[in-house]
């Protein structure tokens, strides 16, 4: 999800920055000062998790906030300490606030016995029902921002994983996220009153352009 806002955090460790990056790069393990540098090690990182993560999971497979933590952590682990750990510190993006990070565990383990119990594994006849099992899960993620950075890229590899499942191509969400940023960023505002309406308009959107991607339709 592109930034709307830089990330306003307390000065707990786990929101310290390399010295010398003007707050545009967290603290990490290899002391990398570059953002540029950053940005390309974690789209590395996530393109091979992905590789990994499919061999995982398989299309059976009911996913928990166990599994949304390891995904976290394989992605993340070789770059920072606290990869696949629920974040100590609150976070907004501009004007708004995702769920306190006190109230993180239990929102986690609410969003485990509801959606992720109720939508994995991902096994529905009609694309109506897949989408909206990839929108409601998407969205309860994102709103509750589990970890302190990565959180729309762990949900997007959930949704892929979940995609799977359903028999879909690896979803493609190159230019969605960007060039219809104000449709996406809407569409998880409303997901705060349980209206999941314009996220599945979303991936209506991802699941129709990857597979005309593929060629399948």
């Amino acid at each position: 999800m592109k930034n709307i806002g830089r990330y306003n955090t307390s000065s707990l460790p786990e929101a310290q920055f390399e010295p010398g990056t003007r707050g545009r790069v967290l603290k990490n393990k290899l002391g990398i000062k570059s953002k540029r540098a950053m940005d390309k090690l974690e789209r590395e990182e996530q393109l091979r998790s992905i590789e990994e993560l499919t061999h995982i999971y398989d299309r059976n497979h009911c996913f928990t906030v166990t599994d949304v933590c390891n995904i976290h952590k394989l992605w993340l682990g070789k770059i920072y300490e606290w990869a696949g750990q629920y974040r100590q510190v609150n976070i907004s993006k501009g004007d708004f606030h995702f769920a306190a990070a006190a109230q993180v565990p239990k929102l986690m383990v609410e969003l485990e016995k509801g959606p992720l119990y109720e939508f994995t594994p991902c096994h529905f006849e009609s694309t109506k029902q897949i989408i909206k099992a990839l929108a409601v899960v998407h969205a309860e993620l994102i709103l509750i921002h589990p970890f302190r950075e990565g959180n729309g890229r762990v949900a997007r590899l959930l949704s892929i994983l979940m995609g799977l499942q359903s028999g879909l191509p690896p979803l493609d969400f190159r230019g969605i996220i960007d060039r219809k940023n104000k449709e996406y960023i809407s569409a998880i505002h409303a997901g705060m009153g349980r209206d999941y309406e314009p996220m599945e308009k979303v991936f209506k959107s991802v699941i129709r352009k990857t597979l005309r991607v593929r060629g399948q339709k």
